[in-house]
C-alpha cells in the first residue's frame, strides 16, 4: 500500500509540467502567427534606437513587455526580431529546382540506357537548366527578420487565448522519461 501511494505521488510530480500552461511570446501579421516563442526560446531581436542586434533568451514574458535574460524590455521598444521566414514560394522553388534536375536524369537515363544513344538533347537541357536557375534563388532567398510595427505585433499568449498552442517540445521529453 506504501509502495502505491509512493508511486502515484511520484506520477504525479512528473505528470504534473506537462500540465501547466506556459506564456508564449507571439508575432503577429494581422490574424497569422509568425512567430512563436516559448519561455527558455532564443530571441535575436533589435531595440529602437540602437544599431546592434541583441541575442538572449526568453526568461519570462509579460501583458507588454517581454524578460529577456535579466533585462525587461518592452514590446512598443523592439524595433526589429531576426528569424527565418519560409514561405509558399521557398517551396515552388525547392520544387522547379527538384522537377529540373529530375527531369534532366530521367531524359538521360532514357536516352542512354533505354535507347543506348549517350548523347543529351538541348531542349531537354535548355528546360532542365532553366527550371533549376528560376528555382534555386526562390528557394534560397528568405527574409531573415521582421520590422514591427504597422500590421506586424506582438502579444502575450495565454492558455484561452485563440493564439496559444501547447508546447509539445516539452511534453515529448515529459512523456519519454
Amino acid at each position: 500500500m506504501k509502495r502505491l501511494v509512493i508511486g502515484m505521488a511520484l506520477g504525479l510530480l512528473l505528470i504534473a509540467p506537462a500540465c501547466v500552461a506556459q506564456k508564449q511570446l507571439v508575432l503577429l501579421k494581422g490574424e497569422k502567427v509568425l512567430l512563436r516563442l516559448y519561455i527558455g526560446d532564443e530571441i535575436l531581436f533589435k531595440v529602437k534606437g540602437s544599431d546592434t542586434r541583441r541575442r538572449s533568451y526568453v526568461s519570462n514574458v509579460y501583458d507588454t513587455a517581454v524578460l529577456a535574460h535579466t533585462e525587461v524590455v518592452p514590446f512598443h521598444s523592439i524595433e526589429r526580431i531576426y528569424f527565418e521566414q519560409r514561405n509558399f514560394r521557398n517551396v515552388v522553388g525547392g520544387l522547379l529546382v527538384i522537377g529540373g534536375v529530375g527531369y534532366f536524369l530521367v531524359d538521360q537515363l532514357n536516352v542512354s540506357v533505354i535507347q543506348g544513344d549517350p548523347s543529351l538533347n538541348q531542349d531537354v537541357t535548355r528546360a532542365s537548366i532553366a527550371m533549376a536557375a528560376v528555382g534555386l534563388p526562390m528557394m534560397l532567398i528568405h527574409k531573415k527578420s521582421q520590422r514591427i510595427g504597422g500590421r506586424y505585433r506582438l502579444i502575450l499568449a495565454e492558455e484561452g487565448s485563440p493564439f496559444y498552442r501547447e508546447d509539445i517540445r516539452r511534453m515529448n521529453i515529459i512523456l519519454e522519461n
